[in-house]
């Protein structure tokens, strides 16, 4: 027998953990905030603003006037308007994903140390909309 084997193992058993725990803490994440509400900005149209990145249109959500200010601060747009709507997380992973072109999430607290991205995969958005990972875990 191979006397690293069980090393091999052990450490193959803390990644699967890692990856469980990361799994629960992911859960925790959108479970809350699909019951909370998020500010989204409206673009110049009243529309939700948008951002691509990655083949993917994201939905640009932030927790709290705090975190909208931050962003508007970091991209040096702190001095304009940011008009915003309040929307509960569900109704932007349920009904707005689905009404935009293309894969799409949510991007909450988009460039904050805070910042979770929501991705187009089952589980986060509906399946109709949700990105094919081909087998992927």
């Amino acid at each position: 027998m191979d006397p690293g084997s069980g090393g091999a193992r052990a450490a193959a058993g803390a990644d699967e953990s890692e990856v469980r725990a990361a799994e629960r803490h992911f859960a925790r994440l959108l479970g809350e905030f699909r019951r909370g509400a998020v500010l989204v900005p409206l673009d110049a149209q009243g529309s939700l603003w948008t951002a691509d990145s990655g083949g993917v249109r994201w939905i640009c959500a932030f927790s709290d006037e705090h975190a909208l200010a931050r962003f508007a601060y970091a991209r040096g747009e702190a001095g304009r308007e940011w008009p915003y709507r309040t929307v509960f997380g569900a109704r932007l992973l349920d009904v707005m994903v689905p009404m935009l072109p293309g894969p799409a999430g949510v991007a909450l607290d988009a460039g904050s140390a805070d910042g979770v991205l929501f991705p187009p995969v089952r589980g986060v958005v509906p399946d109709a909309v949700a990105v094919d990972l081909g087998g992927m875990g």
